[in-house]
């Protein structure tokens, strides 16, 4: 029978057809031991305990930025790698704080542009806990979709009728001349990532987008 410590090898060695992706890469690069576990547990955990694929990645990603100080001998502590990140990616970090901080790094021998080149995203995140470990979460996220997906469909077939009746009184008051005509409302999501374009309504069964940053 295979122990935890097992599982985390396998897990973390690559696909079952042998390719391997930026993270695992990443995990076994970096020696980060133990993090698909902890990944995988606060993904599938409940309540306030759990984590979002967006919040995984940069939990990921600050392991990273810890492995890279810890290799020059910075010897950071908990608080200094957190906000070392923030200053590294936050939008609202002003450019001279971000440059003072690639600086500091740069001075103790840490490469910024190849860490940066490291960071994950939530897609790779994702793609590495469904098809590297196995792990799903479905509690409450299906039901939660559906729900959404149906609300949608409501707005969109307020919006045809709508539609249609505006149309319909400006035609018999002879502001619009058009023949039989049939209103089509599409709701359309551009992934910017990847360029990807779906119905709403496809992107929603489908879970998301399929692009990976790998």
């Amino acid at each position: 029978m295979s122990t935890e410590g097992d599982r985390e090898s396998v897990s973390d060695s690559g696909t079952a057809n042998g390719r391997r992706g930026k993270v695992v890469r990443l995990i076994e690069e970096r020696e980060l031991d133990g993090i698909g576990d902890r990944l995988e547990r606060r993904w599938t955990a409940e309540g306030e305990e759990r984590l979002s694929l967006r919040d995984l990645a940069d939990e990921f990603n600050r392991e990273l930025l810890r492995a890279a100080m810890d290799d020059a001998g910075m010897q950071p502590l908990d608080g200094d790698v957190a906000n070392v990140y923030r200053l590294l990616t936050d939008d609202d970090v002003s450019g001279a704080d971000r440059t003072r901080t690639e600086r500091r790094l740069d001075r103790e021998g840490v490469a910024v542009d190849e860490l940066r080149r490291e960071f994950v995203t939530y897609q790779a995140v994702r793609t590495y806990l469904k098809d590297h470990r196995g792990a799903s979460y479905d509690p409450d996220t299906g039901n939660q979709v559906d729900e959404e997906k149906e609300r949608i469909q409501r707005l969109r077939g307020r919006v045809r009728t709508v539609t249609d009746s505006k149309l319909t009184q400006l035609r018999r008051n002879d502001e619009v001349d058009i023949g039989s005509f049939r209103t089509l409302v599409n709701v359309n999501v551009l992934c910017e990532d990847c360029g990807t374009q779906y119905d709403v309504e496809t992107l929603l069964d489908e879970g998301g987008c399929d692009c990976t940053n790998e």
